[in-house]
């Protein structure tokens, strides 16, 4: 419904108070009054065609979120604008409405179509739209450079803490290669000094015969020792050392030179003084040395082995997460499993934890896949992370949660750090707004992951936070049109 436009009512409002009476006049005769009853106005995506400014009512702007409206504005001030308020900037930006409008009440707007909106501003305000102008396009690059920079900074302390990572166990199956290296090449002098003994050796049947049954008992010991660790109730360090003196003064007694050396690794792999009396029970005095010595070598040669096995176990685990986290080989948008992103961005991220900070997996069961930018969601995981393990100052609590919300899947980062205070709750997803100090932070990790969340994966990023528990949820869609996600901004 129109009505006829009044110039002295344009001018109560503060958006028009300084316009000259001929602007007014100008605007009365080109726009229009137009009344609403409660219900929406227009939509978000739509061709941003007007102008509108309140002169009466409420207004309601919300933003889609999977198939949901949220609300993120409500007011009843005259004068508040909305529609198509980027129109001076022309075909340089999308000209879409980007929430809907609804009102609650009857109400009133002044409406002007976008097209005489940019030519008032351009006509009017020359200088405005210039400077205008500038800070949009200006801020635009800076987010991109400086995203750009942040990125290439968090693909940096990536990089360094997985070569930390992988460091660590190509280290150990180096120096166990290389102990491995010694035990062959021991083990070989063994057999020869156990051959020399002629007749008096045992034979080779007899030796495989004495490693299986020592290699038998061993893994049982271990298996025992194992179990009784997870119990709490395992060998104390004192236990150990009195184990190895006794096994020491063992092999002492039967003439094995240097025998402490061979006490640690026998100790080692699960087996007593009274199971080497058992096993070589067989043997003559006069070879033992020798066999003990080439049992020792072997049964750590199998040790060694399992942890050259254990080591690039964990390269390979760690690789294959730097290629789920990369996802170089994947299409860009997919049906992916959350938890698996989860896990490669923990695992990546391993290096920056503390110590002190635990992390726990609270992953809910059954939940299906959801259609995403995997590599995009791990960016956003990054900074969830990275923001979570800052916040507690090496010490606390990271617990990541998933859930299943009706129609979407809820991902919730919770740490134990001092909080979100009130006063800044509102702006953290604010381009360059940061607590962190000077040279820590550029502002960028919460609004590319809000952009990377709502506008890519047209889901809804929040927090809620009080000291000692903040909480980021992420809730993505289980279905939406990958073709229509919105590019971010």
């Amino acid at each position: 419904m129109t009505a006829p436009c009044s110039v002295e009512e344009l001018r109560t409002l503060f958006l028009f108070e300084k316009l000259t009476g001929e602007q007014l006049d100008w605007l009365c005769e080109h726009g229009t009054v137009e009344a609403f009853e409660p219900g929406p106005v227009y939509a978000e995506g739509d061709a941003a065609q007007w102008f509108f400014v309140l002169l009466e009512g409420t207004v309601v702007l919300s933003r889609r979120v999977g198939v949901d409206n949220v609300e993120v504005n409500r007011t009843s001030q005259r004068g508040v604008y909305t529609g198509a308020f980027q129109a001076y900037l022309g075909d340089r930006v999308p000209q879409i409405y980007r929430n809907s409008l609804s009102v609650p009440v009857p109400s009133r707007f002044f409406v002007v179509s976008a097209e005489l909106f940019s030519t008032v501003m351009h006509e009017w305000f020359p200088m405005a739209v210039h400077l205008l102008e500038g800070l949009f396009f200006g801020t635009q690059i800076q987010q991109q450079i400086v995203g750009g920079r942040e990125r290439l900074l968090a693909l940096g302390a990536l990089s360094a803490g997985l070569t930390h990572e992988l460091n660590n166990p190509a280290g150990a199956a180096l120096r166990a290669a290389s102990a491995l290296r010694e035990d062959v090449a021991g083990a070989r002098s063994d057999l020869a000094a156990i051959a020399a003994h002629g007749d008096r050796a045992p034979g080779l049947d007899t030796l495989v015969t004495l490693l299986n049954c020592a290699t038998e008992k061993a893994q049982k010991a271990q298996e025992a020792q194992k179990a009784a660790r997870a119990n709490g109730s395992g060998l104390s360090p004192l236990a150990i050392s009195d184990r190895e003196d006794a096994m020491g003064d063992w092999l002492d007694d039967r003439g094995v030179q240097d025998g402490w050396q061979l006490a640690s690794t026998f100790v080692q792999a699960g087996l007593e003084a009274e199971d080497l009396e058992q096993i070589t029970g067989t043997v003559e005095d006069s070879v033992l040395p020798a066999v003990l010595s080439w049992l020792s070598r072997t049964l750590e040669t199998e040790g060694l082995t399992a942890e050259i096995e254990e080591a690039t176990n964990r390269v390979s685990t760690l690789v294959g997460a730097a290629k789920q986290y990369s996802q170089l080989d994947r299409a860009a948008q997919q049906d992916v499993d959350v938890h698996e992103l989860l896990d490669s961005t923990v695992t990546m991220l391993a290096g920056k934890i503390p110590d002190g900070v635990r992390v726990v997996k609270a992953y809910g069961t059954g939940l299906p896949k959801v259609p995403a930018y995997p590599a995009e969601l791990n960016q956003v995981w990054t900074n969830l992370i990275d923001n979570a393990v800052a916040a507690m100052d090496e010490a606390g609590t990271l617990t990541i949660s998933t859930v299943l919300d009706r129609d979407a899947l809820v991902v919730e980062f919770r740490d134990t750090g001092p909080g979100v205070p009130d006063e800044i709750k509102e702006r953290i997803f604010e381009p360059f707004f940061t607590t962190k100090p000077v040279g820590k932070g550029t502002g960028l990790g919460l609004d590319i992951s809000w952009r990377i969340v709502a506008g890519r994966h047209h889901g809804d990023l929040s927090v809620e936070s009080v000291p000692g528990d903040t909480r980021f949820r992420v809730r993505l869609p289980l279905t939406w049109n990958g073709a229509g996600a919105a590019e971010s901004e």
